[in-house]
């Protein structure tokens, strides 16, 4: 078991820690047509490029239905033809690209929600497969279970950038806390986040839990998710979303397809630290944070 509580927060193993960052989302369509798929892939990441984005973020299953009858057709392994798609745009764009999440499978068929971090180079520099798994039974409203087809992830991921170190996690990963103080401890000043909240838990709990993650972390959380089909077997809430180290709503999106580029200054983070001591104040003494 390792114990990170005494861990410096507020370090950053990159070799630089720059202020502005430029974050492009990409609010698409979910689509069973891949060639179509790729081509919106190729636009957005031209455009992002074009509006000089430092990264571009996809949503949950950006390239499958959300819907567990389609993981098992849809999953690839690592390094299958949409993984090499992703980084091949991410080289040729010069972009951070964060491929949303695709449906993995590894060597021994297990079926995963995954999210791959490329860097502008075109390499893997993150992977982090869905943790908490999405089942839900809500009285008069949302139904689904992801384990019926997907097994959990199990790691902790951070990852260092040009910029700082930030953190990746997936939809439902937002609700546990644990997880993002945890990834604010190994020094992630942002978490990126693919998502795709539904009909039910978005007009509830959406900015809400974007907004407390960053406050309470004091980090910029930024959740993707599918624009809206109301026509589909699960209806996306989308509101794709930039929340800031304060709690504050630093840019956020309606429901339909869209693209938004935001810009932050991961400065902030430690401006917030500094002046609200949350993480530094921690009682360690009293209470720890263990990670096995």
């Amino acid at each position: 078991m390792n114990n990170i509580e005494t861990e410096n927060f507020s370090a950053s193993r990159s070799k630089t820690e720059s202020g502005i960052v430029r974050i492009a989302q990409a609010q698409m369509p979910v689509t069973t047509d891949r060639s179509a798929c790729l081509s919106y892939l190729e636009a957005s990441a031209e455009k992002a490029s074009s509006q000089r984005a430092d990264f571009l973020l996809l949503p949950e299953m950006f390239c499958c239905p959300y819907d567990t009858a389609f993981f098992p057709e849809y999953a690839e392994e690592e390094g299958g033809p949409m993984w090499t798609a992703c980084a091949e745009l991410a080289r040729k764009y010069h972009l951070y690209f964060s491929a949303g999440t695709m449906p993995e499978r590894d060597i021994q068929g297990r079926i995963y929600n995954t999210a791959y971090i490329f860097d502008p180079a075109g390499r893997q520099i993150a992977k982090h497969r869905k943790m908490h798994l999405f089942d839900i039974q809500v009285q008069g409203g949302q139904h689904f279970r992801e384990s019926d087809v997907l097994s959990p992830g199990s790691s902790v991921t951070v990852f260092d950038t040009s910029f700082g170190v930030f953190g990746l996690a997936v939809c439902f990963d937002i609700r546990f806390p644990e997880l993002f103080r945890l990834m604010a401890l190994k020094g992630a000043r942002a978490v990126l986040v693919p998502a795709a909240f539904n009909m039910t838990t978005g007009p509830m709990h959406w900015e809400l839990l974007f907004r407390s993650q960053a406050l309470n972390n004091q980090l910029f959380t930024a959740g993707t998710a599918p624009a809206r089909n109301a026509d589909a077997s699960y209806v996306s809430w989308g509101h794709s979303i930039v929340a800031g180290p304060w709690g504050n709503v630093i840019g956020q999106m309606d429901a339909g397809e869209d693209f938004q580029i935001t810009e932050i200054d991961l400065r902030e983070t430690r401006k917030a630290r500094e002046q609200i001591p949350a993480l530094s104040g921690r009682r360690t003494d009293v209470y720890t944070l263990t990670e096995r």
